[in-house]
């Protein structure tokens, strides 16, 4: 097999070393900003809407659900603290594509994808109202962004619209970049900000937050606690990557870990090094790809690449500190900006992603129509989220609306084989990935088979 770009002209293990030393290992995010405290569930309650999570799902599922009807008793219930989880710990692209792309929806939705490109468009549009409306501190940056093309066969797979080299690198200059694409729609935002100001917006609103009260039991609309149980008419589960409470759905999603860098605030002479002047989203074309942007201090978050599977799915604090992910990123980076060798990682982190079969979000009810969930954004869910928000609210309403009708939240995903052979399979289709990006695209059987039965995927 061939070498990626990746790999040549790689920086020395001293170099990498002294950019990574001084770095904490923690979110960006979350040390950038005071946390909020929310109080833990004393003892019984009573609601009409339940939420489990207190991330993205759970706070768009509050604040919607209090919009639509002020009178309605609404509490969320979080394990740990609001907004810690992939909340506080995703890049912050904020894009409009409900199916992981276009490309994604169109081999899965060929029928409708065009109504879901414009319902995802519309929902970014209500988010950024949303933001207004609330005069919500989020950071939100209306920025578009741009695919960027790395190795000669990805140039093939670029648009109509595509731009060469010197037209990418008059936008960022990267001596990677073999050519890209710049659409308009996405956004950018400060992720943990979010989830604060969701959390903010849902207590003026009236909505009720416990923090640190994990929820151990769903027995049919009653959550059972450690402290006491909330008796609820209606319960909207938004877990995330964490153990769902339905067993329907406990093979449907596995958590992936990502992981992610953060560099210290670039000097005005390093950002004019590398310019970015329209401060876009980037991400590469490969299987196994990059996204990066900036932040509004201009420091640089470089993330994705290396998604880790754990054997037996579990979600697991010593994960978080991959030393091999965070010095192969750091490698990566430097190669992206050699113009930028001796900048130093203030931040590394990692967290799990609630990966399902078909990379975007499914969504369902239980208990007679009484429980809603939404789950496997896949690491898409920034704005996916408050559309699931929405799509859980219409079901618990019980009447059919333009988005419960679509095909993509009628269907479900095909769910991961049960241990061991989840880790055989995932860790078997990562090595395909890789192969694929080092055979300049061209996919093997595996994941050939895979496209077939509607397991693909690439990004």
């Amino acid at each position: 097999m061939g070498s990626t770009v990746f790999e040549r002209g790689a920086p020395g293990a001293s170099v990498v070393s002294a950019a990574l030393d001084s770095s904490t290992l923690g979110s960006y995010w979350i040390d950038s900003v005071t946390r909020p405290r929310y109080p833990a569930l004393e003892s019984d309650a009573h609601a009409d809407l339940a939420i489990v999570g207190g991330g993205y799902s759970g706070l768009w599922t509050a604040v919607l659900a209090k919009e639509r009807d002020p009178d309605r008793d609404v509490i969320v219930l979080e394990g740990g603290r609001i907004g810690g989880a992939a909340s506080g710990r995703n890049g912050g692209f904020c894009e409009p594509s409900l199916t992981h792309g276009r490309a994604n929806g169109e081999s899965r939705w060929p029928q409708e994808v065009d109504a879901l490109d414009a319902l995802g468009n519309e929902n970014l549009d209500q988010i950024q109202a949303t933001v207004a409306r609330y005069g919500m501190d989020v950071e939100f940056e209306r920025t578009g962004g741009i695919t960027v093309a790395v190795e000669a066969h990805q140039l093939e797979w670029l648009g109509e619209d595509a731009l060469d080299a010197a037209a990418v690198r008059a936008l960022v200059d990267s001596p990677t970049y073999l050519g890209g694409e710049l659409d308009v729609a996405g956004a950018l935002v400060h992720p943990y900000k979010l989830a604060t100001e969701l959390a903010r917006v849902a207590t003026d609103l009236g909505v009720r937050i416990f923090e640190r009260t994990p929820v151990l039991e769903l027995k049919g609309t009653d959550l059972v606690t450690a402290a006491g149980t909330v008796h609820a008419r209606q319960v909207a589960l938004g877990t995330n990557a964490f153990r769902p409470l339905l067993r329907r759905n406990r093979l449907m999603t596995v958590p992936v870990y990502d992981y992610v860098l953060v560099t210290e605030p670039l000097t005005d002479a390093q950002m004019a090094s590398i310019g970015w002047q329209g401060r876009q989203g980037i991400g590469d074309m490969g299987n196994q790809f990059h996204y990066y942007r900036l932040t509004a201090d201009n420091r640089i978050l470089f993330g994705g690449y290396d998604a880790i599977y754990h054997a037996g799915g579990r979600i697991r604090r010593e994960y978080e500190d991959r030393r091999e992910s965070f010095e192969m990123l750091a490698r990566h980076f430097l190669i992206t900006f050699p113009q930028l060798t001796g900048v130093r990682f203030t931040h590394r982190w990692a967290g799990a992603i609630d990966t399902c079969s078909r990379f975007s979000a499914f969504f369902g009810a239980a208990r007679g129509g009484a429980v809603a969930y939404a789950l496997g954004y896949t690491g898409l869910g920034v704005a996916a989220t408050r559309f699931g928000a929405n799509v859980m609210l219409d079901l618990l309403a019980g009447q059919p609306t333009e988005r419960t009708e679509l095909d993509m939240v009628r269907s479900r995903p095909l769910p991961f084989p049960p241990e061991p052979l989840a880790s055989a399979g995932i860790n078997l289709t990562r090595r395909s990935l890789n192969k694929a990006d080092h055979r300049h695209g061209r996919r093997d059987v595996l994941l050939r088979a895979l496209d077939a039965v509607g397991m693909g995927f690439d990004s």
